[in-house]
C-alpha cells in the first residue's frame, strides 16, 4: 500500500488538492493526463504511466452500439492498476457517447427537440446516467449544442435543431439530467457540451469542412447554448473540428481562454 500523498487529503478543497498534485507531476505525466485511448487498445503500461481517460467504444466510430464492448469488472481491474501501480495513483476517467440513451434507447435529439419539452429531455438523460454509471461510465460526450440549419450536414440527428434558444433550454435540461443534483453521487455522470464552436456551419454541409461565420452570428447564434449550459454547471466542453476565422477551434485562444474560461 502506498503512503498517503498530500493531494489525497480529503479535508482540502479540490483546488488545493489539484495544486499539490500538479506540483508533483512531471511534464510527461501531465501529457499522459491529456491522452485518451479506446478501451480495447489500452495496454496496461499506459495505465501505469498515468493515462488520463478511456473512450468506451469498440472502434474509432464512437456512439451508441448494440452491445457494450466493456464491462464494469474489467474496468475495475484496470482502474486498480492505474491507482495502485502508477507513481501518482491518479484514476482514469471513462467516457462514452451516451447520446440518446444507454440500455434504454430514446428518440434522437432532433426528435426530442420536436417535443419542445425540457422535462422530457431531463428525464431521459437522468435514466441514461443511471444506466451507464452502473456500467462504469463517468462521462458522456453530450449534449450536442451545434445550432444546425443545413439539412445536408450528416450530424443533424444529434442536434436540437435550428433554434439557439431551444438548444440552450434543452442543453441545460440534458446537463441537469446527466449530472443530477450531486455529481459525486454514484448514479451521476459528467456532461460534455459539444462542439465548441460553429461545427454545424460547415460549408456545403460537408462534415469537418471549413466555416464562414460572422462575429455577430457566432455570438448571437452559435455561442449562447454553450453559455447557458456552463451557467448550469456543465463540467466539460469539447472543441469542434472546424476553424473559426481561419483558426482551428482546438487552438483558438480567444474562444477557449478568452470566452470560455475568462468571460464565462
Amino acid at each position: 500500500m502506498k503512503p498517503k500523498q498530500p493531494w489525497m487529503n480529503a479535508s482540502l478543497s479540490p483546488e488545493e488538492r489539484a495544486d499539490k498534485l500538479l506540483l508533483e507531476m512531471t511534464l510527461d505525466e501531465c501529457v499522459m493526463q491529456l491522452q485518451q485511448t479506446m478501451y480495447e487498445f489500452a495496454p496496461e503500461h499506459l495505465l501505469r504511466s498515468g493515462l488520463g481517460s478511456l473512450i468506451l467504444a469498440s472502434s474509432a466510430t464512437a456512439g451508441n452500439e448494440g452491445a457494450n464492448p466493456f464491462n464494469s469488472e474489467e474496468l475495475n481491474r484496470l482502474q486498480k492498476i492505474a491507482v495502485e501501480e502508477s507513481r501518482l495513483g491518479i484514476p482514469f476517467l471513462t467516457g462514452r457517447d451516451v447520446i440518446h440513451g444507454h440500455k434504454t434507447v430514446f428518440p434522437i435529439p432532433l426528435g426530442q427537440a420536436a417535443a419542445w419539452d425540457p422535462d422530457l429531455v431531463r428525464d431521459g438523460c437522468r435514466a441514461a446516467a443511471v444506466e451507464c454509471s452502473a456500467d462504469g461510465v463517468h462521462w458522456t460526450f453530450s449534449p450536442m449544442l451545434d445550432v444546425s440549419r443545413d439539412p445536408r450536414w450528416g450530424r443533424m440527428a444529434e442536434c436540437y435543431g435550428e433554434s439557439a434558444l431551444l438548444n440552450a433550454d434543452l442543453g441545460v435540461a440534458a446537463v441537469q439530467g446527466y449530472q443530477g443534483d450531486d455529481l459525486s453521487a454514484p448514479d451521476s455522470i459528467a456532461a460534455c457540451a459539444k462542439h465548441w464552436v460553429g461545427y454545424a456551419a460547415a460549408e456545403g454541409g460537408r462534415d469537418y469542412n471549413s466555416t464562414e461565420i460572422s462575429l455577430p452570428t457566432l455570438q448571437d447564434v452559435y455561442q449562447p447554448p454553450f453559455e447557458a449550459v456552463i451557467a448550469a454547471g456543465c463540467q466539460t466542453v469539447m472543441t469542434s473540428f472546424n476553424e473559426v476565422a481561419g483558426i482551428p477551434s482546438v487552438a483558438n485562444q480567444n474562444l477557449n481562454q478568452g470566452v470560455l474560461r475568462d468571460q464565462w
